[in-house]
């Protein structure tokens, strides 16, 4: 087992951590010094005196990129690990904790182990808020609830360690991208609670809120936007095709197969990142969806129109509202 720390400007409490985990496990700690200043030189030096490995960035490049230069490390040296736990280097995790995630991962294989926080007592209003915002965000976008979508306490095999090399993100977005790639890439979510610990109202740790937060918000609103592009390119291309023709069945066709196909090649290169998977399944699969989305546009809006009185415009609104929610967690779920 590999305790991974990924470390800007550490102070004693990651020598803490360093000293218990050595002082009741034989886990070996692989540290990656993000481009830390000068003053924090010594801390590594004294890390590496007790026998941690140190992998260094010349400057800071974001947790995510020293998550991925130690993931490329074990890859590379040692690919017969049983499992990988990244903790924070703040003290906020405690190492019995660590302890529980590492066990876990022997019972959960192809699985993300989350140390999942339960945010009770005394935390700082910031992270509350955060934390409940963007689990429930995620929960909506991506179809299944987690608890704490922001936990640095992670538990990994490493079997895993391609598909986490390949993810993007360089900074605390990265995190977010493991969770929302997960399940298409044939992984499960485990959480399991812990205690959450905040030293000094979470003070050391280097979250920016604004720009860390538009870096985690931004890989959700990726998922959402691309539906909603395209059902405003159908919505458009449903009146421009009715103006035309004046024929309900074929604008609904017509404006369907322009949408759907733009929103399935999205969806498959720049939203769910598919660009070297085969067509052949996604698209049979998109395609059943789309036909039975087809139908039910037409019979509703006929619906909505003829027996309700409603007008076109309405109809069209409220059909397209009920089935972009069934479209999009079909996607989510059995396609992508």
């Amino acid at each position: 087992m590999i305790i991974v720390i990924p470390a800007y400007e550490p102070n004693e409490k990651m020598l803490q951590l360093i000293e218990e985990v050595q002082k009741s496990s034989s886990y070996q700690i692989l540290i990656v010094d993000d481009g830390s200043s000068v003053e924090g030189e010594g801390i590594f030096e004294q890390a590496e005196q007790r026998g941690c490995m140190v992998l260094t960035h010349e400057t800071n490049q974001g947790k995510g990129a020293a998550l991925k230069t130690a993931f490329t490390h074990i890859h590379t040296h040692y690919p017969n690990e049983e499992g990988i736990v990244c903790a924070d280097c703040d003290g906020q995790h405690r190492w019995e904790d660590i302890q529980r995630v590492a066990k876990e991962l022997a019972d959960h294989p192809q699985t993300i182990v989350l140390g999942a926080r339960e945010f009770i007592g005394e935390v700082p209003l910031k992270s509350l808020i955060g934390n409940k915002v963007t689990r429930t965000i995620f929960s909506l976008v991506a179809g299944y609830k987690i608890n704490d979508t922001q936990t640095g306490l992670r538990g990994f095999s490493v079997d895993m360690l391609p598909w986490l090399i390949d993810i993007k993100g360089k900074r605390y977005e990265y995190e977010m991208n493991q969770l929302l790639e997960a399940k298409s890439a044939g992984y499960k979510v485990h959480s399991l609670p812990i205690q959450t610990v905040y030293e000094n109202n979470n003070k050391g740790s280097h979250f920016r809120p604004i720009l860390d937060s538009i870096r985690i918000y931004l890989p959700i609103l990726k998922f959402s936007l691309s539906s909603v592009s395209c059902g405003v390119i159908d919505f458009i291309c449903f009146f421009l095709l009715h103006w035309l023709t004046n024929n309900l069945l074929f604008s609904v066709i017509g404006a369907r197969a322009i949408s759907s196909f733009i929103n399935y090649i999205i969806n498959k290169n720049i939203v769910f990142n598919r660009k070297k998977q085969s067509h052949r399944k996604p698209i049979l699969k998109y395609y059943s969806l789309a036909g039975f989305i087809l139908v039910s546009n037409y019979l509703m809006i006929s619906l909505f129109n003829d027996t309700g009185k409603l007008s076109l415009f309405t109809s069209k609104s409220f059909t397209e509202g009920i089935l972009f929610m069934v479209s999009y967690y079909v996607q989510k779920k059995f396609i992508f």
